[in-house]
């Protein structure tokens, strides 16, 4: 389980780092996007992953640590809220310079 799930987290930050280097706006939301999935995850895991153990209630043995859960809800919606003002701002940038290029370049990237 640990495997895959450090597999997971590695996937996740290459596939955003990659496509957070790309010359146009929305591979870059989305790879900007990957790296908070992967910061989640990886924030999740370090709680400790314990199957079918309730998060306050039992022996303090058996208990799943409740801070990273929460840590990671907040992030889930502190990174919804900065995937849409990207996402508004690459169409303001589209309408205001007629291309999506990151450089500010048009022609350069083709």
């Amino acid at each position: 389980m640990e495997l895959l799930l450090a597999s997971a987290i590695g996937l996740l930050a290459g596939a955003g780092v990659y496509l957070s280097l790309r010359g146009r706006t929305f591979p870059v939301v989305l790879g900007l996007t990957f790296v908070s999935y992967a910061v989640n995850l990886f924030i999740f895991v370090a709680g400790g992953i314990r199957l079918d153990a309730p998060p306050i209630v039992g022996a303090a043995a058996a208990m799943t640590d409740p801070l990273p859960q929460a840590l990671v809800l907040t992030a889930i919606v502190i990174g919804f809220g900065m995937t849409a003002y990207l996402v508004v701002l690459a169409i303001r940038l589209r309408a205001a310079d007629g291309h999506d290029h990151v450089d500010g370049d048009g022609e350069a990237g083709r």
